[in-house]
């Protein structure tokens, strides 16, 4: 029996993009099935249809990869910013295929950001129901309220949007200046900075350390390792 995918999934596994801006691309009339423009993401394929983006056949599905890059602070995670600032792809080597970033950190978070030429592996890899932790190096400014602190650790709601419990550890705490640890499974917007506004702290350096299994180690800032391929056989991310 030949199997059969929806036809955004293919295109996302493929490495073209990620498998939303596929349903995107369907949507806008740019895909082609057999020469038949497509209307619906829902659609099944298989390996004996011939599929066309934008006029150009999709590329043959390269092996699942994985990256850990160091991100600094001062560049977003974006193909391309309208204020001319710096973007990560602007610091990648030229040797590392085109990518797709799994999550994000925004233009003062520092740290690991996972890069991958598989947009359903970034896909799986995002969603909160994998329950990956990511964890940060946080130094902070302002009076520690220990009462708002056990509450964020047990999962609060701040402006409508519910958070999930958060592990906080504080490694060192002088006067009104602290470096904490913290680890969460979401991943929301800003999430580490708001939770730790609502215990009064203001954020001044955050650098992500780990996510999930993979941890930033000594890899300097700016550079980009690619994790083996035996790594993620052995973690069951591909199987």
């Amino acid at each position: 029996m030949i199997e059969s995918n929806r036809i955004a999934k293919v295109i996302a596994r493929s490495g073209l993009c990620s498998r939303r801006d596929a349903e995107k691309m369907i949507l806008e009339g740019r895909v082609k099935i057999d020469g038949n423009i497509v209307e619906k993401p829902s659609i099944n394929v298989t390996e004996k249809n011939l599929i066309h983006v934008d006029g150009n056949p999709l590329p043959k599905k390269e092996e699942d990869k994985l990256w850990i890059f160091h991100k600094p602070k001062g560049c977003i995670t974006s193909t391309r910013d309208p204020q001319g600032r710096k973007t990560i792809f602007d610091l990648l080597p030229n040797d590392i295929p085109r990518v797709i970033t799994i999550g994000r950190l925004d233009y003062n978070t520092e740290g690991l950001l996972l890069l991958t030429n598989s947009g359903e592996l970034a896909r799986h890899i995002e969603l909160p129901s994998t329950g990956w932790v990511r964890t940060y190096k946080v130094r902070a400014f302002g009076d520690l309220n220990k009462h708002k602190l056990e509450q964020v650790m047990k999962g609060i709601e701040i402006d409508g949007i519910k958070y999930a419990p958060a592990k906080i550890t504080i490694e060192t705490s002088k006067n009104k200046n602290h470096w904490l640890i913290m680890s969460i499974t979401e991943g929301k917007n800003r999430e580490v900075r708001k939770l730790l506004e609502y215990a009064g702290l203001s954020v001044n350096r955050l650098i992500r350390t780990s996510y999930g299994d993979f941890k930033l180690g000594n890899l300097p800032v700016g550079k980009t390792i690619q994790v083996p391929q035996k790594t993620l056989y052995d973690s069951n991310i591909l199987k």
